[in-house]
This record gives structure tokens, sequence and C-alpha cells, in this order.
């Protein structure tokens, strides 16, 4: 039952998933929206969001309302303008680390295509992380597990933690035959990530590498990376996230070996520990107790035979399915990332191998 005494009107993005029974069990004021379409209006007499990347918290949206919380089930949260949140009195939160293992499942299945469509010997292999967070840790061990040599470079992590464990960009460019980029999207400052991957980037590069970015469009130069594609400086590249999106441009998302709808992240087990953190962060600020289960749904087919441990991780999740989808139709980016079918992690499956 609704918590009556307490009737908070929360305004929500109609795709964050498993999130209305729970919030059932807080308040019957509740408004469901599509993420880009949450309105000043809407939000005007709403006590809380609960967004994802799509709804822009800023001035524009809060300035005349009566919101005190937003969480956003995201790992980034470039969406929110969180100087005019701090101006203005709004607590906010976001969902770290809530999809790491599904990145991390994402990358693995790249990293297993590169094996075996591309000729890369994993065990004779250079990864270089920039940016070595909850998900950048996490895509790491998935890499060593594989064979792989890693080399982390995280500018911040090194500031704080001294700078044994990491590299400098300018060593992965010379040593790593795979770049990756996990970092968050900074405009401005010190560790400012926006266009971190450009022509100083790729004017040191030496060994022809892929790059991989599931991080935020604008970290990599979309004309810089054509440029480098054209010229055999990047000899291919796997993209999640796209400068401009909803909208990709097509010269890339056709050159590229996999191109996806930024849904890398998109794993059904990520985003249920996103709501689940979302509403954690939620009952906290308002002091709610109430007793909830996000649970995602088991697969259609929960035990993968296969000959390889390969096969069965590409039986599980497989992105080629997803880059044709995209390819095949880009203008239907943002309704590939909305009704994304259901896929589980590794975790939810029996595998059996064998000859």
């Amino acid at each position: 039952m609704p918590l009556i005494h307490h009737p908070l009107k929360i305004v929500v993005d109609n795709k964050i998933p498993y999130i209305r029974e729970p919030l059932q069990q807080i308040t019957d004021r509740i408004v469901y929206v599509r993420g880009a379409e949450i309105t000043a209006s809407q939000v005007s007499d709403a006590d809380a969001l609960i967004v994802r990347t799509r709804t822009r918290c800023n001035r524009q949206l809060l300035e005349h309302s009566r919101v005190q919380f937003i969480a956003t089930a995201t790992i980034g949260y470039d969406h929110i303008d969180t100087a005019y949140c701090r101006e203005a009195g709004i607590r906010w939160s976001n969902a770290p680390g809530c999809n790491a293992t599904s990145v991390a499942q994402y990358m693995q299945s790249v990293f297993l295509l590169l094996e075996q469509e591309k000729g890369k010997r994993l065990s004779e292999t250079t990864l270089g992380i920039v940016g070595v967070g909850h998900v950048g840790s996490a895509v790491a061990e998935t890499a060593r597990a594989l064979g792989m040599r890693v080399l982390l470079n995280d500018p911040p992590r090194a500031a704080r933690e001294g700078g044994s464990l990491f590299c400098s960009l300018e060593t992965l460019a010379a040593q790593c035959d795979i770049i990756t980029f996990h970092v968050p999207l900074y405009n401005e400052g010190q560790y400012c990530t926006y266009h971190l991957c450009d022509h100083a980037l790729f004017d040191m590069l030496k060994r022809r590498p892929i790059l991989i970015n599931t991080s935020r469009g604008e970290v990599v130069a979309t004309d810089v990376l054509l440029k480098a594609l054209g010229n055999g400086i990047v000899s291919d590249a796997v993209i999640d996230v796209w400068e401009h999106e909803p909208h990709p441009d097509l010269t890339l998302l056709n050159k590229v070996y996999i191109g996806t709808p930024h849904i890398a992240g998109y794993s059904a087990d990520g985003k249920a520990n996103a709501t689940r953190m979302a509403l954690d962060a939620l009952c906290s600020h308002f002091g709610i107790q109430t007793d909830y289960h996000i649970e995602p749904p088991a697969p259609a087919h929960p035990v993968i035979v296969a000959a390889s441990p390969t096969e069965a991780y590409l039986k599980i999740y497989d992105p080629r399915i997803d880059s044709a989808a995209l390819k095949t139709c880009p203008d239907n980016f943002e309704h590939l990332r909305e009704n994304y079918p259901l896929r589980r992690e590794a975790i939810a499956f029996s595998i059996v191998c064998g000859k």
C-alpha cells in the first residue's frame, strides 16, 4: 500500500525498468513521462525526479519547481546541472558502478569477436584503459582473465593514489593494440575529458590500435576519428556512444566494426542495479522505510550448450546483433535504446561446454 502519510509527488522517466511496483509502496502520486519530454510544468509541483540521461536537469526545467531531490538511474550525471542544483538547494544522486558488469560483458564479447573475426590473439594483445573507475576496473579484470596485458590511465586516481599503477596517455599510445575509454564527461577543468581523444592523442599512436568508446560520445572527436580510420592510424573502432545522440554520424557508423545505440550498460542486471540505487537514494533522502525486491526476469533459455567458452559467451550476448540493428536503421537509435530486449549477464545462465 502507498504511504499516504508521506504523499510525495515523483516524476519518473517511463523507461526505467522494475520501478513501478516499488514506487507504489512509497506514494500514489507518480507521473511517468518519456525522459526527453519531461517539462517544467510537469515538475512544478513535484518533490522528486527519477531520470536517466535524456532529461536535462537544469535551471530551465527546475527553477520554478519545488523539486528537492533528483535520482538519476545512471552512472553519468553530466545531464544534471550540478552548479544550479547546489545554488537551488536541490540534492541529487547517481548510480556509480550500477552497470559496470554489464559494460564488462559487452567488452568481453567485443574482445572475443576481435580474436575470432579480426585475428587479434588476445594473449599477445596489450589493452589500454582510459578511466579506471567502477567500469574501467571491471573491464580490466575481464581483459586479464582473457590473457591480455592491461595498461591503466587515470590521472585523477594517479594524483590521489600515486602513479605506480598508472601510465600516461603517451605510454598507452606507444604500446597498446586496443585503447578503450571509460571516463565521465567533464567539459572543463583539470581533468577535462571533452574531446580527450583528438589530434593530440592520434598523433602519438604507434601500433594502429583499435579504438573503443563506451563512455560518452563527446570524449572522442568524431571528425578526427574518421580521419584516423581513413588514413590507417586507427585500424578499427567499436563505438557505443556518439556525439549528437540520438543522431550518430552516419559515415562513422558505417566505418566502425561494431556500432551500437548506447546500450553497453543495458543488461537487465545493470538496469536493476540502477533502479535499486535510485530508489535507495530517494528513500534515504526523504527518510522513508519500505521493503522492495527488484529482480530481472530469468532468461528464456537459461542453459547454454556450446562447443567452447567463446561460443557460449557470444550466445549469451553478441553485440553484432545490436550493431546490425542500428546500422540497418540509424533513425531508430532512440527506439532501440528505449525498447531494448532482455539481456542477462552470464551469472543468470548455466553453461555446458562439450565437443
